[in-house]
């Protein structure tokens, strides 16, 4: 599937139409920035600037028919979008964004594009877009997500695509491509990250729509690219039947249409070769990689990533072929592929004996787990995966068969994931954390009337899941299908030959699928992983402790408005004109109602109720970011010197206490929570404040390291001790660093204020900042203003 060629109907939507364009020649417009910028500068004592959507859109693609992108379009792009700007069109500048996103991402200019993401989201919550269904806000994002996920930055990446797909279930059609585009996105976010499981149901869904939209399934390349990437996801997951029929159904489609001089021929054949390549099927690998070098050739040429990739994809699979002694034939290379082997044929029997070749499946090395009766902490120790990764194997192989065998009328209906209190549903889990409230565990969000009808049973049914596992050396979770001892109702053997889930350690094969097929990897076959298993770990793994049970219990099965209000207090997250009731709400509480990871939702009703409360109203942020501006600057900037110098090392200490959480919850808000989410409770504060200064479009990125820093000085500060070993040198040399710290966060902040146009002062006392903050809050409710 054409990714940028279906984004682009979306980028349409900021254009002006027909009637608002003059006759100015396409080509004039895309002469390049000098003109553009020699005319500005000539016209600038006359009328007020304008700028015309449709006529930048124009420009932009007579550069990429001219072939001269690489060198024209980046200062093109830069100056059309200081032109939006100074005409004030908000639209039109979005629109400009959105196409720097795409082509900065072509290019790998991952770090620039940061800026560009960062901006187009605030630009379009200024616009009022975020609130709304609009197609311009879903481009946004989705654009936004895909420049995150091509800057490996995963999280954000995914964050977004979710709220995308909220959007699009209310702005577009249920055929429409578009959504399938977002779907197919999705799945790549999947598979890179190890989750092929959720890549699978992706382009299910993404396939789906595409034949529905189609007028002949049969001989639509779109409809073959998602068979490929579907084939190329299925391989990951060692389900080497149903990937080899999707990836020859693939080329029956372009056989059938006579498409095979299209360009995108060759991802489906080098998605065969790949299928082939795991199957030991070395001849067909062979003859499918050459064939797809053919294609590549004529479309591309030889001088591309695409092209020395797949040869040496091609190299491996004739090493792998002359090592099995098997001999390829060099006919009919450039001719059609007909040689290759027809859609719906069998698959033959693998070598049983001497695996070989550069992607030769073999059994990986264990790790050995303690299971006696040392203890719980003694078996927790040794269970090597995250509590997410494990809630997530757990529901996959489980909980959804489960769902599937004794409630089929309602598995489109029943969300899961792991949500809400614990260290593991903010990914920050560690063996330290495994010593209570750890073990596989996963939620199931019901409505209302679903959860009156079977929410009792159901509730049951979880309990009595099987909860021993294995993890072998990969980190792959196998659960055992059997029922619980104490069980009386168990699922027969819904999960026998459960899915693994691998992890990166698996053995890839040989190159990586490229264009618009997905990644794939293939290691060992699921017989060879299941001899591999290391001793079974069972469940309870750690104590429940009391706070985890009962009415606080943190998995089973929950009404969906039930779950929110006890974490929120609120069934659904407050009106965005109730700025009284969000400023009740703590941001560690926002953060443990929208952290963790949906795994499943068919009806879309959860995330939506959970994107709710990731929606602070921008008036509501605001507020916020004037509150802590206050607190920063009461007490670092005043108190903090006022109390050293004092002499009072615990009134400095507790300065120092209130200074940094009030700095490092700034970071948040500075951020966007919709964007990077909210800040934690204490414990997790400085993990979390690490992670998002790491990410590469981060706002305030030094300030997390800063305010570390002012910690390890405050016992010589505040005592001259020898805490943090800081002592023997007195309090004067830490008294002095602190202050300068806390002065030159204060000058970042400031900085930050003025590029995101909050201020116009350049005052660093941060109290007289905040009527200049305030004065962007639209609502004239007194509780959003300072007293």
């Amino acid at each position: 599937m054409d990714e940028e060629a279906l984004l682009k109907q979306f980028a349409a939507q900021f254009a002006h139409g027909p009637d608002d364009a003059d006759d100015t020649d396409a080509a004039a417009a895309a002469q390049g920035a000098d003109s553009t910028a020699n005319q500005v500068a000539d016209d600038a004592d006359q009328s007020p600037a304008t700028f015309d959507t449709q006529q930048f859109l124009n420009g932009l693609d007579a550069i990429f028919d001219r072939h001269t992108a690489a060198t024209e379009a980046g200062p093109y792009l830069e100056q059309a979008m200081v032109d939006a700007e100074n005409a004030g069109d908000e639209a039109g500048l979005l629109t400009v964004l959105n196409e720097t996103m795409g082509f900065y991402r072509s290019q790998g200019r991952h770090k620039e594009n940061q800026w560009i993401v960062q901006r187009a989201l605030e630009l379009a919550a200024r616009m009022g877009l975020t609130t709304g269904t609009s197609e311009a806000w879903a481009t946004t994002l989705i654009n936004c997500a895909t420049s995150m996920r091509a800057a490996k930055q995963y999280d954000q990446a995914e964050d977004l695509y979710h709220q995308a797909q909220s959007v699009c279930r209310h702005s577009l059609a249920p055929t429409d491509r578009r959504l399938a585009a977002l779907h197919n996105n999705l799945s790549m976010l999947y598979s890179e990250t190890n989750r092929p499981d959720k890549a699978e149901l992706e382009l299910r869904e993404a396939l789906r729509i595409i034949e529905a939209s189609s007028v002949n399934p049969d001989a639509d390349i779109d409809v073959s690219s998602s068979h490929t990437n579907l084939a190329l996801t299925l391989l990951t997951e060692h389900k080497l039947e149903d990937a080899h029929w999707h990836a020859a159904k693939a080329l029956e489609i372009y056989r059938t249409g006579h498409l095979e001089h299209s360009a995108h021929y060759a991802s489906a054949l080098a998605g065969f070769a790949q299928v082939c390549f795991a199957e030991r099927r070395y001849a067909d690998a062979v003859t499918g990689y050459r064939h797809a070098l053919a294609v590549i050739e004529e479309c591309y040429g030889k001088d591309t990533d695409y092209w020395r990739i797949t040869a040496d994809n091609l190299r491996q699979a004739e090493e792998a072929a002359a090592q099995a002694g098997v001999t390829v034939d060099n006919a009919g290379v450039a001719g059609d592929a007909g040689a290759l082997p027809q859609s719906g044929s069998r698959l033959p029997n693998s070598p049983a004996q001497g695996k070989t070749g550069a992607n030769a499946a073999s059994s990986p090395s264990t790790v050995s787990v303690s299971t006696g009766s040392a203890g719980a902490a003694e078996a927790v120790s040794a269970c090597p995966v995250s509590g997410l990764k494990l809630a997530r194997a757990f529901w996959t192989q489980m909980g959804k068969p489960m769902i599937a065998a004794k409630y089929p009328q309602y598995a489109g209906r029943i969300a899961a994931g792991l949500v809400g209190h614990g260290s593991e549903c903010y990914g920050f889990d560690d063996t330290y954390s495994q010593d209570h409230d750890f073990g596989p565990r996963f939620c199931l969000w019901l409505t209302d009337e679903d959860y009156a009808a079977i929410g009792e049973q159901l509730e049951v049914d979880y309990e009595a899941l099987p909860r021993k596992f294995s993890v072998d050396a990969q980190g792959r979770v196998t659960f055992e299908a059997h029922a619980r001892s104490d069980a009386s109702g168990a699922f027969p053997s819904a999960g026998a030959g459960s899915t693994v889930i691998p992890d990166a350690a698996n053995a890839p094969t040989p190159g990586t699928a490229t264009h618009d097929t997905a990644t794939a990897e293939s290691g060992a076959a699921s017989s060879d992983v299941a001899e591999a298993m290391t001793t079974p770990i069972d469940a309870p793994l750690s104590p429940v402790t009391p706070r985890a049970q009962g009415a606080n219990r943190r998995d089973g099965v929950f009404r969906i408005g039930d779950f929110f209000e006890s974490i929120t207090g609120y069934h659904t997250a407050p009106a965005q004109t109730a700025p009284h009731e969000w400023l009740m709400l703590q941001e560690s509480t926002l953060a443990a109602a929208t952290n963790g990871e949906v795994f499943a939702d068919p009806t879309g009703l959860f995330s939506k109720t959970r994107q709710g409360f990731k929606n602070m109203p921008d008036d509501v942020r605001l507020a916020l970011i004037s509150k802590r501006l206050g607190m920063i600057a009461q007490a670092g900037q005043y108190n903090l010197p006022r109390s050293l110098k004092r002499g009072d090392g615990a009134a400095a200490w507790l300065s120092i206490h209130e200074f940094v959480q009030a700095t490092a919850s700034l970071v948040f808000l500075v951020n966007v929570p919709m964007v990077v989410g909210y800040m934690p409770y204490y414990k997790w504060q400085f993990a979390a404040l690490r992670k998002l200064s790491g990410s590469m479009f981060a706002l305030l990125p030094n300030v997390g390291e800063q305010l570390e820093t002012v910690m390890r000085l405050s016992s010589a500060a505040c005592y001259g001790g020898a805490g943090f070993g800081e002592g023997s040198k007195g309090a004067a040399p830490a008294i002095e660093k602190i202050n300068d710290i806390v002065e030159q966060i204060a000058v970042d902040i400031v900085k930050e204020l003025k590029r995101e146009h909050l201020t116009t002062s350049g005052e660093t006392f941060l109290e007289w900042q905040r009527p200049y903050v305030e004065d962007h809050i639209a609502s004239d409710d007194p509780v959003l203003k300072s007293l």
